[in-house]
């Protein structure tokens, strides 16, 4: 059976990446400045949606990634690099041949 969560519990893959481009980012960025600069882009995220991205405790789309993506100015790719791997999971006993 398959699950909606990474082995480690997260719902996504790219939040831990994102807070740390953030965190790089130089002047130092908000979770509100993020979500100001995604906003421009046409993403209407607040602040509380980047700390649930970020902590892995929500979902993210493939238009939102798209969008985080152009504003750290790097391939979509590198926003799931960390965690591709070892990202999904297979119930036991379930697994398709």
């Amino acid at each position: 059976m398959f699950t909606n969560r990474a082995k480690n519990g997260r719902n996504n893959l790219c939040g831990r990446k994102i807070y740390e481009l953030r965190r790089r980012m130089i002047p130092r960025v908000s979770q509100r400045a993020l979500a100001d600069m995604l906003q421009i882009t046409g993403l209407d995220l607040d602040k509380n949606a980047i700390q649930r991205i970020e902590s892995g405790k929500r979902f993210v789309t493939d238009i939102e990634l798209a969008a985080f993506a152009s504003v750290f100015s790097v391939d979509v790719s590198q926003l799931l690099e960390e965690d591709v791997l070892e990202g999904f999971e297979t119930a036991p006993g379930n697994q398709e041949s």
